[in-house]
């Protein structure tokens, strides 16, 4: 008898790399704090905080079964707006970078 578990979703080492970049950017320039991971069975999530303990800001989502449709990552705003979807997520993530060059100005 062979038994199976749902498979998660998780993000590869290269996408975090990707994601841990922007992410220490937007650090070094104050806008964001925290930030907290789930790997769930259908989405992983990237989830960024401008102070511990609240709502978050941004999260970056990959679900791979979109990948064939709209694309598999995608940044969803605090309120819960998709910003920008997509299949390359360097891509998808300028819509954040965009945020840090009017941070730093």
């Amino acid at each position: 008898m062979t038994l199976h578990f749902p498979t998660q979703v998780a993000f590869h080492r290269t996408e975090l790399n990707v994601i841990l970049g922007l992410y220490g950017r937007m650090v070094a320039a104050g806008e964001w704090r925290d930030y907290g991971m789930s790997n769930l069975r259908d989405v992983a999530v990237f989830s960024v905080f401008r102070r511990t303990a609240e709502n978050p800001l941004y999260r970056i989502e990959k679900r791979p079964k979109l990948r064939l449709r709209q694309g598999q990552y995608a940044v969803i705003g605090m309120d819960g707006q998709i910003l920008k979807r997509g299949n390359d997520l360097r891509q998808v993530l300028r819509v954040l970078e965009r945020k840090l060059i009017r941070a730093v100005d």
